[in-house]
């Protein structure tokens, strides 16, 4: 009955249209009462009976489908790839059956829905088929072809379904893989924009620093050779590169805050009132609050802020001390004193290097970090200055003398 069927339904599409460029297309076949619409598919047949093979195979060409068959459950797992829409396996094969056949399926992991051929009787089969994740069962020897027509259409929209999830998760995978390169570039330009705001920002302020150093004779140079001599001692005591960052950028503006203090008051010969030195003792906190609204050196406002503070508590704004200072406030204490001790002013002569060394060794402990005086004091026996280093300053011709 079966091939009697087939016969009269080949006749009835005899001319169909096909869509070879899709995985699932649609076949129009012309019928007395219009067009009947038909998805085509890719479908791999597997028994070891070949009547069943063949009947099956015409059954399934009539319909529009493209087969493949094998005879068994290895000629299955080798012969499937990804572009196969429907699995129809027999359950009883020989070597490898359909149970078996089945669970390989599922290890290559290509969700292509399966169909069991069963015989009559063979309910317990299909419910274990169905438990192994078949997407449905078919009765042997298929005697209506609505039902098995019914039941491969859905197995095809399965496919299509899990085809189109695919699709969707690949295109959003792409979509956010796409918005992520976006973001990243945006990242990017604005990293760079902040640096090019934050460099503008430095030199911006380097230049009013500058300004002011050239007004004022005996402190000329001064920031130029503190930064020299912080980054010796930085090197030479190990420091990462980030602290060197933050050490070279708080020995630039450690004094920024004279900016505000009277210039005739910086530059008084002889010894300052003490109102004038409470005017003077104010330049490390307004240094800060001038360094505070840049949001990119808290780290540099905290040594600006304390770098005339004591080891033991005595120095000024805050009166902090011993571990309370970290350790790049701490070097920046030394070498701004190392360099005031051997710069000339107008009121004092200028120490030798030195004295300048004996008198931060002395006072070691109590004004400065001993450990760190103790660097100091081996480092700079060995310093070489750069070119611009005399060029600015009122330092003695023989400074570089190791008296």
């Amino acid at each position: 009955m079966a091939v009697e069927r087939v016969g009269m339904l080949q006749k009835k599409v005899g001319n169909c249209t096909f869509c070879p460029h899709n995985p699932i297309h649609l076949q129009v076949i012309p019928t007395g009462d219009g067009l009947l619409i038909e998805m085509q598919a890719k479908i791999l047949i597997a028994d070891d009976d070949v009547m069943v093979r063949t009947t099956v195979t015409k059954i399934l060409e009539m319909f529009g489908h493209n087969v493949v068959t094998v005879s068994d459950g290895k000629g299955v797992v080798d012969a499937v790839d990804d572009s196969f829409d429907v699995i129809i396996l027999d359950i009883n094969m020989p070597d490898m059956d359909g149970f078996a056949t089945i669970s390989a399926l599922n290890q290559l992991n290509y969700n292509i829905p399966v169909l069991f051929l069963t015989g009559a009787g063979s309910m317990d089969y299909a419910v274990k088929a169905i438990n192994l994740g078949a997407y449905d069962f078919l009765t042997k020897p298929i005697e209506d072809l609505d039902i098995f027509n019914v039941k491969i259409r859905r197995a095809i929209e399965k496919r299509m379904y899990v085809l189109q999830e695919r699709r969707y998760k690949e295109s959003l995978e792409d979509d956010i893989q796409q918005k992520a390169r976006q973001l990243e570039e945006q990242n990017r330009l604005l990293l760079r924009y902040s640096h090019s705001l934050e460099n503008a920002t430095i030199q911006l302020m380097s230049s009013f620093q500058n300004a002011m150093e050239e007004k004022d004779y005996y402190t000329a140079g001064h920031t130029m050779r503190v930064t020299e001599y912080a980054v010796m001692l930085g090197r030479a005591m190990g420091l990462a590169e980030q602290d060197m960052v933050i050490l070279r950028r708080a020995a630039q503006f450690h004094d920024i805050g004279k900016l505000v203090i009277d210039l005739s008051c910086i530059q008084k010969p002889g010894k300052l009132t003490e109102d004038e030195w409470v005017l003077i003792r104010k330049h490390p906190s307004v240094g800060a609050n001038i360094i505070e609204p840049l949001g990119f050196m808290d780290r540099e406002q905290f040594i600006i802020r304390h770098h005339h503070e004591r080891m033991d508590g005595s120095g000024y704004p805050d009166g902090l001390k011993g571990e309370e200072l970290d350790e790049l406030t701490r070097i920046l204490i030394v070498v701004d004193s190392y360099d005031a001790m051997t710069s000339r002013r107008n009121y004092r002569k200028n120490m030798t290097k030195a004295e300048a060394v004996a008198e931060l060794i002395k006072c070691s402990g109590s004004q400065f970090d001993a450990s760190i005086v103790e660097v100091f004091s081996r480092s700079i026996l060995d310093f070489i200055p750069t070119r611009s280093f005399f060029s600015q300053g009122y330092l003695e011709p023989a400074y570089n003398r190791r008296n």
